[in-house]
């Protein structure tokens, strides 16, 4: 697992790439967190487009961070999910909470 964090003005941006799965939703859990803090972001953008399977934990880390963000008074976004991902997130009801779009520059567009 890999993850590329970029703010771009009031938004944080997190790239990630590889599985997010029980070995690896902690840590990406830590280093969201940890940039959530005293920021004053409004928004958290989770680029899905290099992930390749996720799993419940991978589950619960997305809602988790909607819960902190969505505490902030921000909001959070899905871009970028691989068909079977998207399926998953779907099937979840994560999509009913969260917004999903193509890709980051549909969102930073809106």
């Amino acid at each position: 697992m890999h993850v590329e964090i970029e703010a771009i003005r009031d938004t944080l941006m997190a790239r990630i790439r590889g599985e997010i799965d029980l070995a690896t939703a902690d840590e990406l859990r830590e280093i969201i967190d940890g940039r959530l803090k005293n920021k004053g972001y409004k928004a958290v953008i989770l680029d899905l487009s290099g992930v390749s399977f996720i799993d419940s934990s991978g589950l619960g880390f997305i809602l988790g961070r909607y819960k902190k963000i969505k505490g902030q008074g921000g909001m959070l976004y899905i871009v970028g999910a691989r068909s079977s991902v998207s399926r998953l997130l779907e099937v979840s009801g994560i999509t009913k909470l969260i917004p999903v779009y193509a890709n980051e520059h549909e969102v930073i567009q809106r």
